[in-house]
């Protein structure tokens, strides 16, 4: 899997890898302590030091990336995940790391930016994307609501993956909906709704179909 894309892991790397060149770029107007961590009213309220942050931080996105890759490639079931998933697989951290770095770097500049919006917005349109991709996911070991009795049941499996579909498309359009309120227990109680719902689901679904 990694040789069929091996290009795909190139590029996702150095894009995981931007963030580095961009903040020796702007090293000389980046503060010693760079904000990392916000509260519920985009205050700051953990940092960390610049060098870190610049280069540390990239560079544990790298390994957390390869890591996924790595254990996607080793899934013996690996041929049910789909084309789709498999691209999300890949994309997913490098993604996640612009988003990052982006709103990052753009406080520790002076810029006004709404990280808890911006993190919403990026939550919500994940949850969507992963809505629409369940229910065409098979069986496997890595992507999907990985359970006793959805990995021994390809109905269970199914029908839970459908559930599931619905489900997180429409916390992720709720979180989109809202993500201008900047409130995160909205955030957590969609996400958490959209996978506590399949997971009881599919209890039941063994427990009633024994």
């Amino acid at each position: 899997m990694i040789k069929k894309n091996k290009w795909a892991l190139l590029i996702s790397s150095l894009l995981i890898l931007l963030p580095m060149a961009a903040g020796g770029i702007l090293w000389s107007r980046l503060p010693e302590q760079i904000p990392v961590h916000f509260g519920a009213q985009n205050e700051p309220n953990g940092w960390g030091n610049r060098a870190f942050v610049v280069f540390g931080m990239p560079l544990l996105m790298l390994v957390l990336h390869w890591f996924c890759v790595a254990v996607t490639a080793a899934d013996p079931k690996r041929k049910n995940i789909g084309e789709k998933p498999m691209k999300l697989v890949f994309w997913i951290i490098p993604a996640m790391t612009l988003m990052v770095f982006f709103s990052i770097y753009g406080v520790a500049l002076g810029y006004s930016i709404r990280v808890g919006m911006v993190c919403c917005v990026t939550i919500g349109v994940l949850f969507v994307i992963l809505g629409n991709l369940q229910p065409k996911t098979k069986l496997n070991y890595t992507f999907g609501i990985k359970l006793p009795w959805t990995l021994n049941d390809e109905e269970n499996w199914k029908h839970t993956h459908r559930v599931a579909g619905w489900t997180m498309a429409a916390a992720g359009v709720i979180i989109l909906a809202t993500a201008f309120l900047e409130q995160p227990w909205i955030l957590f109680t969609a996400a958490a709704a959209a996978v506590v719902i399949p997971i009881a689901y599919s209890f039941w679904y063994d427990r009633s179909h024994r």
